[in-house]
């Protein structure tokens, strides 16, 4: 790992500038802007591995779960703002707001109240929200990522494209224990889509990474994510002989993004590597591992059911690997199932400038697929079900 301390001299924090878009947009900008327009025009179909949805994957049921904390965390969260920032917060639970993720730049399509511009408390209230949400280790992740956004902001001294604060929550539907809704945070290097209803969170698409990976200066030194993703997955791609590698490797090079990143939630993606069946107990315990470490980040309760999902298509579950495998090795893997995909990628440095894939630079990205994402078959699902229940056809 790069001592991050020696490529730069740590900067105060000013004052953040540039709220808005530049006008006019430099050229790559504006050619994301428009490729996501073109994407986000889409109607939505899922993760597949042919352009075809996989049905009767997912069951709307009651789960006897209680997600009274979340609901109550999420409308102390809403009583907390002004009108006019409970506007900005406040979408239907079937909005495009859903989709306008991004990694990039911080204003090309953010939406929801802007934590940097709400007081400590409405902020507080915010964070609340996620820590009912998801487990210990999973709120962990989530504000260690944030906080080496600050890091990032201190080494370079870009206040208008880094922060801890520079994140968006949005509120989709109205928070209730059976009802259909969900929130979202969106901001750089953490994007999590959890949508709930009779009691069932999705957490998905869930887009995290950082850059750096560990701070050793500055407000937060010491601060370090993913090292069971980088960990468990390399400690799986290492068991394998070399007639399961012959499989499981399915490239030299690493892509320079996860596949399923912003605005591919269509995006088709076969199944490659090699099969849960065709490992060993033990490596098939190491791969229940790398799952549950992704899955886990949600609360307790709510994993739970998510692995007993994920369990119900272990057959169909395939493990890919790109790069050698040494912990001096830079690499991307996956696991990708019908119900399940995540992926682990390193990249090249943007804010630390480097031309190739850096240890100091990770993206993660859960999805579920065929159609599931952002709760969408679920969703489907219970507004059938309420007009079959009033005599409408649907």
């Amino acid at each position: 790992m790069t001592n991050l301390s020696t490529r730069f001299q740590l900067r105060q924090r000013n004052s953040v500038s540039g709220r808005t878009l530049p006008s006019p947009m430099p050229e790559p900008m504006q050619a994301n802007l428009d490729r996501a327009q073109a994407l986000l025009a889409e109607e939505f179909l899922g993760v597949t591995t042919d352009g075809r949805v996989v049905p009767g994957l997912y069951q709307l049921q009651k789960s006897g779960l209680s997600i009274d904390p979340i609901k109550n965390a999420a409308n102390t969260f809403l009583a907390s703002l002004n009108s006019e920032e409970k506007d900005a917060a406040s979408f239907d639970v079937d909005s495009i707001a859903w989709r306008q993720w991004s990694n990039i730049h911080p204003f090309l399509m953010r939406h929801g109240a802007f934590l940097d511009e709400l007081s400590p408390a409405q902020r507080d209230n915010a964070m609340a929200l996620l820590k009912e949400s998801l487990s210990p280790k999973g709120y962990q992740t989530a504000r260690d990522i944030m906080r080496l956004n600050e890091s990032i902001l201190e080494l370079t001294g870009k206040t208008d494209e880094y922060g801890e604060w520079l994140y968006w929550m949005s509120l989709m539907g109205t928070p209730s224990s059976e009802e259909p809704w969900g929130w979202q945070i969106d901001g750089h290097h953490l994007i999590i889509n959890y949508f709930m209803v009779n009691g069932r969170g999705i957490m998905s698409p869930v887009f995290m990474g950082s850059e750096p990976n560990d701070a050793d200066i500055g407000k937060y030194a010491g601060t370090r994510v993913f090292h069971d993703e980088e960990h468990l997955g390399l400690v799986l791609a290492q068991s394998l002989s070399a007639e399961q590698r012959s499989k499981a490797v399915i490239g030299d090079e690493l892509p320079p993004e996860v596949f399923t990143t912003a605005f591919r939630d269509n995006f088709e993606l076969k199944y490659e590597g090699i099969r849960y069946n065709d490992l060993s107990s033990s490596q098939q315990g190491m791969m229940l591992n790398v799952i549950d470490t992704y899955v886990g980040r949600m609360r307790q309760d709510q994993a739970s059911l998510k692995m007993d999902e994920v369990k119900e298509h272990l057959g169909e579950t395939y493990f890919a690997w790109m790069g050698a495998a040494t912990e001096k090795d830079v690499y991307y893997y996956r696991i990708h199932s019908p119900v399940i995909l995540i992926e682990f990628d390193y990249q090249r440095g943007v804010a630390l400038d480097t031309d190739k894939p850096t240890k100091d630079h990770i993206h993660t990205v859960v999805r579920t697929p065929n159609g599931n994402d952002y709760g969408k078959d679920l969703l489907r699902q219970h507004r059938e079900n309420a007009d079959a229940s009033h005599g409408h056809k649907s």
